[in-house]
């Protein structure tokens, strides 16, 4: 039953994405049918407009309305930030029951997720947590982001510039200070302690800067901002320059 309403979840939300793609190059307006763009992306780029008629540019407007978004989400951020550092915590001690239930009889395997619940249950951890915070996020940092895209596609609106970067036009410094800034964010959150994930600590950011460097410099404005919150998130939540080496937990008795 878990796995078919994660699955209908994860279809749900890859229909609602698809929808924003198709038009991903459209010019935007308040005439613009259908959910996504009279739900999420007209009222992003309305209130872009809103702090660009406040603070002059559209580039410091960008920079407004990431920076609330980005405080608005910050609660499900903490709390999904948090879920991932007690997994990573806890993850010894997981390796060891797997190690010590390797067989894969339905006996011992049984055996294994109940000694795993029970791990769960007295360190308080619902690996569900981390979940619920992305499902949140996605829509609106997405939806943010086809914004961008389509201000840049529509006629009417001139992005203009912010410091010596034309936002509408692609800029490959921008791109790499958005691909530093990713590699920071994962070098200070969970990925530092997790073999598995180091690679996404090369990969991302190349995969980031590549990107940047064919859209709009506004997207990579955009990441810059938003990784620079993370970054200052992730220093107060993992403390990542204090971090001491986890030992591996032992699980049974010694070997007679």
């Amino acid at each position: 039953m878990k796995k078919r309403l994660g699955l209908v979840l994860i279809i749900s939300a890859l229909s609602v994405f698809l929808a924003g793609c198709t038009e991903f190059n459209e010019p935007i307006s308040a005439d613009s049918v259908g959910f996504w763009n009279k739900y999420i992306v007209w009222p992003l780029v309305s209130l872009i407009t809103l702090f660009k008629e406040v603070l002059g540019t559209y580039g410091y407007g960008i920079v407004a309305v990431t920076i609330i978004i980005r405080l608005v989400l910050l609660p499900l951020m903490i709390k999904q930030t948090k879920s991932s550092k007690q997994m990573q915590e806890v993850q010894p001690e997981l390796n060891a029951l797997k190690e010590k239930y390797k067989s894969k009889d339905a006996v011992t395997q049984e055996k294994y997720r109940t000694e795993m619940q029970r791990v769960m249950s007295e360190k308080k951890i619902n690996p569900a947590a981390g979940c619920l915070p992305i499902f949140v996020q996605m829509p609106i940092l997405i939806g943010f982001y086809h914004a961008i895209s389509r201000m840049n596609s529509t006629p009417e609106i001139e992005l203009g510039s912010i410091l010596w970067f034309q936002l509408a036009e692609p800029s490959i410094t921008l791109a790499v200070i958005a691909g530093i800034m990713q590699f920071m964010v994962l070098r200070t959150g969970p990925a530092m302690g997790n073999p598995q994930m180091k690679i996404m600590m090369y990969i991302m950011p190349l995969f980031i800067v590549g990107i940047g460097t064919v859209l709009p410099a506004a997207l990579s404005l955009y990441w810059v901002i938003g990784n620079t919150i993370s970054i200052i998130q992730n220093f107060f939540i993992y403390k990542p320059f204090n971090k001491e080496e986890v030992v591996p937990a032992k699980v049974g008795g010694k070997k007679r």
